[in-house]
């Protein structure tokens, strides 16, 4: 499927007005850098203005592409696929008003035009793909950076939204692909794609239901022995679940089902939107973590915290050596408690926090660390992050900056050195224990 993601040519058909979805995808498309020839396509021909680049609109397609992108009314989409078949390879489609909305034999004709010239689908009732790697955006979604998340999603909408809060939450993604009615190509299609896709570290999937099991299950399980995948099911109430299948025509099916699928294949299930962003984050810097945990913190109440949320999710508090303890006793105030979490209280400096960490992170029991940071108005966030950042630790550190303004420029000097910052003790917890599901692999 590298021509969907890293395509050298591509086509847009639809209307290229000012607003209209084809023009939208078409200067998503520009403006994202695409490198290689775009071709607009709309019978009336002219030309369309985007991003400072005026292209000639062809009445038709008449050499080949890698891929085509659809946005036109659906009861043209078949007979457009049996025209230009012969010189594409994949097609995106837009176009809503297939099986979503009871269309069935339409979605079925598409299929099978598709399947005559060999060709595959992506759609339709769907919000299009990014090959972010590729700089090709071509989606009506807000473009995002690169990096290792490659995000599968049913929703278009879901997608649109998850990826304006992965810009916030500083995820870098690979692809994003929101697949719509699935009637070609589906969530096992891509979750194999991505499984050996070298510019993917991560997979996150967003579902609402399959319509085979079984392969779902295998590609699932292919999947989560090269790379961690987070999955966001929806549809888990009998009230959602009949919402889903509205939605998408897939059957939900019981939800234990599912979730039964996910552990049998190593994948890792979240509970809300919010989390699903935290594992990516997690498995953007580490790909597993053992359950042995070392909280090193300047403030007793959210160490505390941390503690609790980390026995809650099966984690262990690190049994610090002898050692290590008459090692911290000899450079750290007497205030400070040496048991794990390390209070290393308020006034903790640079100095303070990076020999812990070092120290800490030497001691054979324990395999990785949750560095708390509150810091008082008169240490800059900085200085700590400073610290964090210089540390010689070869183990997986989680750091919790909070709260706010305090530590915007703390948080934001870790980002620039690959470090991201999980808000509160718990979600901060909850990283690590994401990181520690993946041992066995």
């Amino acid at each position: 499927m590298d021509f969907f993601f890293y395509p050298s040519r591509v086509a847009v058909f639809g209307s290229f007005k000012n607003g209209a979805i084809a023009y939208e995808i078409l200067r998503n498309i520009v403006e994202g850098g695409f490198e290689g020839e775009i071709i607009p396509v709309n019978p009336k021909g002219g030309t369309v203005e985007v991003a400072g680049r005026t292209l000639q609109i062809r009445e038709t397609l008449d050499e080949a592409v890698d891929t085509a992108i659809i946005a036109i009314p659906a009861k043209f989409v078949p007979s457009l696929i049996d025209e230009i078949g012969p010189l594409i390879k994949g097609a995106v489609v837009i176009s809503a008003g297939f099986s979503e909305v009871g269309n069935a034999d339409l979605e079925r004709e598409l299929v099978e035009k598709a399947r005559k010239h060999g060709i595959r689908i992506i759609g339709p009732n769907c919000a299009g793909i990014f090959g972010v790697h590729g700089k090709f955006f071509g989606s009506f979604e807000v473009r995002v950076k690169p990096g290792g998340l490659a995000l599968i999603s049913q929703s278009g909408a879901f997608g649109g939204a998850a990826l304006a809060m992965g810009n916030d939450e500083g995820i870098g993604f690979s692809a994003f692909v929101s697949y719509g009615n699935a009637a070609d190509l589906n969530e096992s299609d891509f979750l194999e794609y991505f499984a050996d896709d070298e510019n993917t570290k991560a997979i996150a999937l967003y579902i609402e239901g399959v319509k085979d099991g079984r392969r779902f299950l295998e590609a699932l399980r292919y999947a989560s022995t090269k790379k961690p995948v987070i999955i966001l099911k929806a549809g888990k109430s009998a009230s959602g679940a009949k919402a889903a299948a509205s939605h998408t025509g897939s059957l939900a099916g019981s939800y234990e089902i599912y979730r039964a699928a996910f552990r049998q294949a190593g994948a890792i299930e979240v509970e809300e939107m919010e989390e699903l962003f935290d594992a990516a984050k997690a498995f953007e810097m580490y790909t597993r973590a053992g359950k042995r945990v070392a909280v090193i913190t300047n403030s007793g109440g959210p160490g505390v915290l941390a503690t609790d949320k980390l026995e809650r999710l099966g984690l262990e508090m690190a049994r610090l050596s002898d050692e290590t303890v008459e090692e911290l006793r000899s450079f750290l105030p007497p205030q400070c408690s040496v048991k794990n979490p390390i209070d290393l209280i308020a006034d903790a400096d640079y100095e303070r926090y990076r020999r812990t960490i070092e120290v800490v992170c030497g001691d054979k029991n324990v395999d990785s660390l949750l560095v708390i940071c509150v810091p008082p108005i008169f240490i800059p966030s900085e200085e700590i992050a400073k610290a964090v950042i210089e540390a010689e630790c070869d183990k997986p550190v989680i750091v919790n900056f909070m709260a706010g303004d305090l530590v915007r420029e703390g948080v934001r000097l870790l980002e620039e050195h690959g470090i991201k910052n999980f808000p509160t003790p718990e979600r901060a917890a909850r990283a690590l224990s994401w990181l520690a599901r993946r041992r066995g692999f």
